[in-house]
């Protein structure tokens, strides 16, 4: 047991403090540094005794956060004061009416959204989503909200080794499904990358670890590439009197991992690992001009790319970010990633949303940037949206954060769409009463269908008709929450009519055949009929679904026997099972050794013996395995942490298991007999299927194979590896 020393914690807190109270002293005025000091107190003595997971006093957690929150978001005063006591609501006796009363109501707003909200919660929601969107509410009243929860999150995750695994898994989801692509919305770049790193580490440690060795290790051999690449760029700079800064920053692990996955290339194959950036030292209404100068003192030295040049100075992002990307070819034959900013542009990259609101009120930027705009379609969506926590949180992620498409109405007015949107969208966006009368819409003079997926650039106009009407086909080509909720409520309407007629007509035929209107025969005809509620029975009878002559008289007196027999869904996957050769003694799931009968395999990853995996309970009570960087699992693991089983593979080997290997490599005479020799011959491993392609010399092919588990692929992949003529073997799901 580790003893504990009170006078070397005591000293750690106060280090932690003070270096707190350095950081914010050049923005402090008049009383703020008492009223830090008061709400340290406050929170040293209602979080006193109270230790984290890794042993150390619970009031570092704080202290970090607010650390944070000034370092490196750049917030003031009420920030941290409220990130110092931001726990103290929901984990000690003290109350928002205390909160209040002692620091003043802005404070006691903001630590009020950060309040995980307590209670019950129905069946097949998620508290995470209904904390999300409690979070969201607050945007309206002050983003800081989401900015300290976002400092708090990025402290939970840099700390997150003393955890336990299950929760490990579920936080690192968590953060991946909402928290990291929030804090790309809000602009804190910096956050983004960390959080999906640390994502990365817990839930797939070995790739983690292998990229962010491979980038070590390549690191002095990149610095001299830098050092040489830049010579040039700086003499120029200094010639035409820029002051200015460069930094060379390499690229996230996790978006390398992305990179190499979506193109399907390996680690020493990607050519923009590592970007350069130029921050500019100029007034405000010389950035732009300067920006361009500087691009082109580069182009005079390296060839550009024409198709990665990215001009973010002139149309900045959503989220505020303004910046010059262009991608040079350097003379040892390296693509090099460019970037082109003032100090202002960096600020509010590295800073956010935080940053753009500094600048705002000075006075350096007027209007309503993307930022805001996006702030208010938040506040839109949350008060048109009537949907489930869950369903609200789908909605939420599809719209806020996607990347936009930039059109035009036919007066050449701008409307920012997100990506993907169809003219169906476009057409809700102008007017709900336009979108439920559309009819279809003009795309630069041409006509489209309302499935058209909208481009940069394009001039839309959409034709109506006052007999059109929404049909549930719509919900398909709708991407904005506006659109589909309205469509929703129209389609709402239309069924809850249809079933009223529905339910007259099925009145009139009961009559006729003198059988009792009672809600024990309306059971027996939806038995019958095999429709869930009375509801979709009235309303197929209206729509003609279900012919309204087939109610007879016999429905009411005889057992009705069902027409189709299908398998139960246990006994379905029992089958799957049984095919695929998985016998329930193999997996150890939640710490218990027990036979397990009811579990299925994830068809969306394919896990395999050695893959580290969880166990999700299904609402039919089953479990269900994932691998632990499977997407889906991602979803589960952060909406439904409380059905989330610890589970490993236990170490039996004479089962086979189906895994996908994909191969590329240059075309000859025999390779697919090399290939077939080592699978079935020297390795004695069954094949299903092999497909190949061949182009130019180059052939790509996936052979599904089954192994018994990672070490019996690894060591197929390894020895596939060798043949004559192969360039890469990887796995895919």
């Amino acid at each position: 047991m580790t003893m504990i020393d009170p006078e070397a914690e005591r000293k750690e807190i106060l280090r932690h403090y003070r270096r707190l109270l350095r950081y914010a002293k050049p923005f402090l005025k008049d009383n703020d540094a008492k009223i830090i000091k008061k709400a340290f107190n406050t929170s040293l003595e209602a979080h006193g005794g109270m230790r984290r997971k890794s042993g150390e006093p619970y009031i570092l957690h704080p202290l970090a956060v607010a650390q944070i929150a000034v370092e490196e978001i750049g917030l003031g005063t009420t920030a941290i004061v409220a990130a110092l006591l931001h726990d103290v609501v929901e984990d000690t006796e003290l109350e928002i009416s205390d909160i209040e009363r002692e620091f003043g109501p802005s404070v006691a707003k903001i630590i009020e959204g950060l309040t995980k909200i307590s209670g019950v919660f129905d069946y097949g929601t998620s508290q995470q989503a209904e904390n999300f969107r409690k979070m969201l509410l607050t945007l309206s009243d002050d983003v800081r909200v989401i900015l300290i929860k976002l400092a708090d999150r990025l402290h939970n995750m840099r700390t997150l080794d003393s955890m336990p695994r299950h929760k490990q898994l579920k936080i690192a989801s968590e953060t991946m499904y909402l928290y990291a692509p929030l804090a790309h919305r809000l602009g804190l770049y910096t956050f983004k990358m960390e959080l999906e790193d640390l994502y990365l580490k817990y839930t797939d440690t070995d790739t983690y670890k292998d990229i962010s060795n491979k980038i070590r290790q390549t690191r002095s051999a990149r610095n001299k590439f830098i050092k040489d690449f830049l010579h040039p760029i700086e003499e120029e700079l200094r010639k035409y009197g820029f002051k200015f800064m460069i930094k060379g920053r390499p690229k996230s692990i996790y978006s390398i991992l992305k990179k190499i996955k979506k193109q399907n290339i390996t680690f020493d194959e990607i050519y923009d690992l590592f970007a350069i950036r130029i921050i500019l030292d100029v007034p405000l209404e010389n950035e732009k001009a300067a920006c361009w100068q500087v691009y082109s003192i580069i182009t005079d030295f390296y060839q550009p790319n024409p198709d990665r040049l990215r001009d973010w100075v002139n149309t900045p992002k959503a989220n505020g970010y303004e910046s010059l990307h262009t991608t040079v070819m350097s003379r040892s034959g390296q693509w090099v990633e460019v970037q082109i900013r003032t100090k202002r542009m960096d600020e509010i990259a590295e800073r956010g949303y935080a940053a753009h609101w500094k600048y705002k009120t000075e006075g350096v930027a007027s209007g309503e940037s993307g930022l805001e705009m996006w702030i208010n379609k938040v506040r839109d969506m949350l008060e048109a949206n009537n949907s489930d926590a869950l369903e609200f949180m789908d909605e939420f992620r599809k719209n806020l954060f996607v990347e936009e498409v930039f059109v035009f109405t036919p007066k050449g007015e701008l409307i920012i769409l997100p990506d993907k949107a169809t003219a169906l969208d476009f057409a809700f966006e102008i007017h709900t009463d336009i979108g439920l009368q559309c009819l279809g819409a003009k795309v630069n003079q041409k006509l489209v269908p309302l499935s058209y997926k909208l481009k940069n650039g394009d001039q839309v106009e959409i034709l109506t008709s006052q007999k059109q009407k929404p049909n549930e086909e719509w919900l398909q080509y709708a991407v904005t929450s506006k659109a589909r909720t309205r469509i929703k409520d129209a389609l709402r309407e239309e069924r809850k009519s249809k079933s009223e007629l529905g339910r007259a007509m099925l009145e009139n035929r009961l009559k006729q055949l003198e059988v009792a209107d009672t809600q024990n025969n309306i059971n027996k005809l939806q038995a019958y009929f095999n429709v869930p509620s009375a509801q979709d029975l009235y309303y197929r009878i209206a729509t003609g679904y279900i012919d309204i002559k087939s109610v007879k008289e016999v429905i009411f007196t005889a057992t009705a026997e069902k027409g189709i027999s299908m398998l139960e869904p246990k006994s379905f996957d029992k089958e799957v099972q049984k095919i695929r050769g998985i016998n329930s003694d193999m997996l150890v799931i939640g710490g218990d050794t027990a036979n397990m009968e009811n579990y299925t395999v994830a068809p969306c990853c394919n896990p395999i013996p050695g893959d580290d995996v969880f166990g999700f309970q299904t609402e039919s009570g089953g479990i269900e395995i994932h691998r632990t960087n499977c997407k889906r699992g991602i979803e589960l693991m952060s909406n439904y942490g409380n059905r989330i089983i610890k589970a490993k593979w236990t170490d039996q080997k004479e089962l086979a298991f189906l895994a996908g290997i994909r191969i590329k490599g240059t075309d000859r005479v025999g390779l697919v007999n090399d290939l077939t020799k080592v699978i079935s011959t020297s390795l004695k491993v069954n094949m299903r299927s092999i497909t190949m392609d061949s182009n130019d010399g180059i052939f790509e092919g996936n052979i599904m194979v089954f192994v018994n588990d990672t070490g019996h692929l690894d060591m197929l992949m390894q020895r596939m590896g060798k043949v004559n003529g192969i360039l890469t073997v990887e796995r895919f799901d």
